[in-house]
């Protein structure tokens, strides 16, 4: 596993819980407000940041009893192939285990839920689920990761593991037509957070697209608001995170 951050305990990542945080390096998406820019291009990952697996397992063997459950995050953590394997030695040690994910790896989700090795899920929806809005947001040009992002949208509905979905945004990206739309695809059992973009205090977003982090607005609370509103109007139960 390429692991460029850990995050030593959490009482937010996984709901009722204490965690630890795992980031992960490397994703196929190129969200204009990631909090995490530094970590999406593995070979761009600084040095210093990189993280041997054995000190996160030393770490994570001194708070057996303490800690109640590991959050991977990323990047996207179920872009490298050795993830399974790194939770079963999480387990092993008597942790519950929260995987986010974009959802762009359908078969690597099944997997885990067929092993049982996740114990909470979290799915990120970028917008309203079609193409030409998602591709706005993750500024990738290939439409086969989208119809992947159905796909597992359909696999959490149908599994058995609890979960949920999230929606992060920046002020005047979305209105209530776009919940509405969001809400009616992702329908489900499990909650929907909305939550606002919040400025990370680092550097520029990057130099190809000339967009700075000053450049973006937490949404406005009456619109979150709003949003929460019309999303459990429709059936969907719907909150701010």
């Amino acid at each position: 596993m390429l692991i460029a951050g850990l995050q030593k305990i959490s009482l937010i990542d996984y709901p009722n819980k204490a965690a630890a945080v795992v980031f992960t390096g490397g994703c196929n998406f190129n969200c204009f407000y990631c909090h995490n820019r530094e970590i999406i291009n593995k070979s761009k990952i600084p040095q210093e940041m990189i993280i041997p697996e054995e000190k996160v397992f030393g770490f994570l063997k001194q708070r057996i009893n303490k800690l109640d459950a590991v959050s991977i995050t990323g990047g996207e953590p179920t872009m490298h192939k050795d993830l399974p394997d790194f939770i079963r030695k999480i387990k092993d040690l008597g942790f519950l285990v929260k995987l986010d994910s974009n959802g762009t790896n359908p078969e690597m989700l099944k997997k885990l839920i067929k092993e049982n090795l996740v114990d909470y899920l979290a799915m990120d929806i970028k917008a309203p689920l079609t193409w030409n809005d998602y591709k706005k947001v993750i500024r990738i040009e290939n439409k086969n990761i989208f119809d992947k992002v159905l796909e597992s949208v359909k696999i959490l509905n149908e599994s058995k593991v609890e979960y949920e979905f999230r929606t992060s945004m920046v002020d005047d990206q979305f209105t209530t037509e776009d919940i509405e739309k969001i809400v009616k695809k992702i329908k489900n059992g499990g909650t929907y957070y909305v939550q606002s973009f919040v400025d990370p205090g680092k550097d520029d977003l990057d130099e190809e697209y000339k967009i700075s982090y000053k450049d973006l607005k937490p949404v406005k609370k009456k619109d979150l608001n709003e949003f929460i509103k019309r999303g459990n109007d429709l059936g969907q139960k719907t909150k701010i995170r």
